[in-house]
């Protein structure tokens, strides 16, 4: 199963593309860095600790 790449935070709404830094947490409840880091690493919706997204390989 692939991963959900989600385009926004789900806290402040921010845009987030394939490559920016972004957080998730098992259920894919996604948020950016700054979100992130007023949470403590916690996810609001679940409780389960936030981890850095993969970032998909650029093709170069």
């Amino acid at each position: 199963m692939a991963l959900e790449m989600r385009n926004e935070c789900e806290r402040c709404n921010s845009p987030l593309s394939n490559e920016s830094l972004a957080h998730i947490c098992a259920y894919e409840c996604t948020f950016c860095e700054p979100c992130t880091e007023e949470m403590q690493n916690i996810c609001p919706n679940c409780g389960g600790e936030l981890v850095r997204r993969p970032r998909k390989k650029l093709n170069t």
